[in-house]
């Protein structure tokens, strides 16, 4: 009898936060911003609509998604999540069959105080030649029309369903 296929599952925290008329956020929906991340490594170097992401990754089964959320938000940004009210997000089935969970949570931080993780591939392909790239190379606030634009597709579904909650 053969096992069933066992997908990746990843899980993530999508920063927030609420800024007054007046300063600059006027683009913003109620004043709302999110902390998107650029993605690292040369594949999307050149991308910049679709190429940015809620910081996230992946998780076994020894640990739970929330717990891999904050990890991944202190591995991928070098800065501890905040605390608060984890707003649950749900999840999306990607057509890889990995499976994403995402929070948001409401905090401020400066992306001048980021430090990326990094990861090791083979670069050029067929090399020979492993580098190491960082997994974010630059983290921005944005309002959610700009967001909806930056991000990767898979990835909107999250952000309208926080706006969906921070509109009740």
């Amino acid at each position: 009898m053969t096992q069933p296929k066992r997908y990746k599952q990843s899980a993530g925290l999508l920063l927030f936060r609420r800024r007054g008329a007046g300063d600059g956020a006027g683009d913003g929906i109620g004043g709302i911003e999110v902390l998107l991340g650029h993605m690292g490594g040369p594949l999307w170097a050149g991308r910049d609509a679709g190429g940015w992401a809620i910081p996230k990754g992946e998780y076994g089964p020894d640990e739970t998604p929330r717990d891999a959320a904050r990890r991944e938000f202190t591995e991928e940004l070098g800065l501890p999540p905040p605390e608060g009210a984890y707003l649950p997000l749900g999840e999306v089935r990607l057509s890889s069959g990995k499976l994403v969970t995402v929070w948001a949570v409401e905090g401020d931080l400066d992306p001048a105080l980021v430090v990326p993780g990094t990861f090791t591939m083979e670069w050029p392909p067929h090399s020979g030649t492993e580098r190491e790239f960082p997994e974010l190379d630059r983290v921005a606030w944005f309002a959610p029309p700009l967001a909806r634009n930056k991000l990767i597709a898979s990835q909107i579904p999250f952000l309208e369903r926080l706006l969906a909650l921070l509109a009740d």
